[in-house]
């Protein structure tokens, strides 16, 4: 491969899938940690919410979202969805010319650099909790750290609805982690392992502490992907050297990336995108998937 071949692949954007828009949370960290990188990011509103679908649905969701963002030709897929990503990484990354980044490993890894006791909680979809892919990826890299996990299906729909900063989301808060905080207070770490969760982060942050009695940190998964993208782009091998399904750099302009965004149902994008990307959004293209 030359160096034109290089350059041009470089400036290939990076696909981002989700079923829903709370994605956006990572194109936001994304936008934050390479502003110069172009985004497509797909929601496939039309099939949300995955967390109550079986392993097999979603997998078949996911395999389609990420063909769509492959004959986009991106450079890299992030699977902005903790439910996908512990139910379908290993079959979208069989299939991927390009890195492949899921939502659990970089959350996995990020909860064990900042826990001090080892014990660590996780909140998700009923799909996540139920896979037990947290509890997997951070066996694989410290077999004795403690996990406990806990399911939170009215999260996302508070978050949809812009519910994140009242009474009525503290006391939701409150109901799901007291169940986490009473089976292991020396819990230190909490993992929001859905996408959705990053606007609520104050206010489970505040509820954790309250009901733990010490400090507790908050991981935000999209922030991690953020990251774990950046470390692949920006640890490509040199000219030449790039075996198949490596990445192949970042786009080093100093101008702002492009997003384009696309989604199976475009009903009450308008309303609900901001509130995740944290800035006015002109509009989604609708697809058919």
């Amino acid at each position: 491969m030359g160096n034109n071949d290089t350059t041009m692949i470089m400036r290939h954007p990076i696909g981002v899938f989700d079923s829903g828009v709370g994605g956006l949370t990572v194109v936001r960290a994304l936008r934050r940690a390479l502003p110069g990188e172009d985004i497509v990011y797909l929601g496939d509103t039309a099939r949300v919410p995955y967390g109550s679908k079986s392993p097999r649905t979603v997998e078949k969701y996911s395999l389609t979202c990420q063909r769509f963002l492959l004959d986009r030709a991106v450079k890299l897929v992030l699977i902005a969805c903790n439910t996908a990503s512990a139910n379908a990484l290993p079959a979208l990354r069989a299939v991927s010319p390009v890195p492949v980044i899921g939502a659990v490993e970089p959350g996995a890894a990020s909860a064990l650099a900042a826990t001090k006791s080892g014990h660590i909680g996780v909140i998700g979809t009923l799909a996540t909790i139920r896979s037990g892919a947290y509890a997997q990826a951070i066996a694989a890299r410290d077999a004795g750290t403690r996990l406990t996990a806990v399911a939170c299906p009215l999260l996302v729909p508070l978050a949809d609805e812009g519910w994140t900063h009242d009474d009525i989301a503290a006391m939701v808060a409150r109901r799901y982690l007291s169940q986490l905080f009473d089976q292991d207070r020396a819990i230190d770490t909490l993992v929001l392992g859905c996408t959705h969760y990053p606007v609520l982060a104050e206010v489970l942050g505040t509820v954790a502490r309250e009901l733990a009695g010490h400090d507790v940190a908050v991981v935000d998964s999209a922030s991690a992907m953020a990251e774990a993208a950046r470390e692949a782009l920006g640890s490509s091998p040199p000219v030449g050297q790039s075996p198949p399904g490596s990445a192949s750099g970042p786009n080093k302009r100093t101008t702002a990336g492009r997003l384009d965004c696309f989604a199976t149902d475009t009903s009450r994008l308008d309303e609900l995108a901001p509130r995740f990307l944290g800035e006015p959004l002109t509009g989604f293209e609708l697809v058919d998937l």
